[in-house]
């Protein structure tokens, strides 16, 4: 099946960067917006990213945008803190494009940004977190020692830049920003999806629980049996159901004031 087009943009971030997007028009509900966040070194123009941002349109117009320092975005990478303004900048333009709903969909480090985005700055009606780390420096996996020899050392940074076209900020962060659940207690009442997969060989099971508890009502958390980790292996299955989730945990058009 051939993917549904997209027609390119260019955001800018409060810090004045340029976020290179693209909005998928919706197949399904006219006012409802999705904006689609991909993971660590990942890009809105990976197969496996157009692929759910196709599914996803089904059921809402999608912007999915490249978060700094990825592919033909601006910046660098701050691995998950000033992103929250890349993000914001792809919710001001689904606004900006008519979408009155908006929602945020993330995977791994776009999860936590999805979060993190909502819990620090808010401006949408639902929020879908999907094999995120719920906190920072975890290295309790050897996906995520070889994350952090990207992030923390040149040879790594180098890596990074010339096989992923992800350029990463060098030094650490200051101050220290909140950690994904931590944000997560400030979402409510917006509602909250945290998907995880039993079979993630990054974040093991206790990030998604974790984030979850700290959240409060209305909340939701899927643990999907066999599922591993991120993008590149959401099924369209999984994806339809959240799309689904989406559709109607944002809020019934009706019950919105113009």
């Amino acid at each position: 099946m051939p993917l549904a087009p997209s027609f390119p943009a260019m955001l800018r971030t409060r810090d004045n960067l340029r976020i290179d997007a693209a909005h998928t028009p919706s197949r399904g509900e006219d006012d409802l917006g999705i904006v689609l966040a991909h993971g660590f070194t990942g890009s809105f123009r990976e197969r496996a990213t157009r692929r759910i941002a196709h599914v996803l349109s089904g059921f809402g117009g999608v912007v999915a945008f490249d978060f700094r320092g990825h592919g033909r975005s601006a910046g660098m990478s701050t691995v998950g803190d000033r992103e929250i303004f890349d993000m914001e900048a792809a919710v001001r333009h689904a606004r900006a494009i008519g979408y009155r709903r908006v929602v945020t969909v993330g995977f791994s480090m776009g999860g936590a940004v999805a979060v993190r985005h909502a819990g620090v700055l808010g401006g949408v009606e639902a929020v879908v977190s999907v094999s995120a780390p719920a906190r920072w420096y975890y290295r309790g996996t050897r996906p995520m020692r070889q994350v952090h020899w990207a992030i923390e050392r040149p040879a790594g940074r180098l890596a990074a830049r010339l096989g992923k076209r992800t350029r990463i900020m060098k030094g650490v962060w200051d101050p220290l920003p909140l950690a994904p659940y931590e944000a997560a207690a400030k979402i409510s009442p917006v509602p909250l999806l945290v998907v995880h997969g039993d079979a993630d060989r990054f974040f093991p099971l206790d990030h998604a629980h974790q984030i979850y508890e700290a959240a409060n009502e209305p909340k939701e958390l899927w643990i999907e049996p066999g599922f591993g980790h991120a993008e590149t292996v959401a099924t369209p299955d999984l994806v339809r159901r959240v799309g689904r989730w989406v559709a109607t945990r944002s809020g019934p058009p009706e019950c919105l004031s113009s």
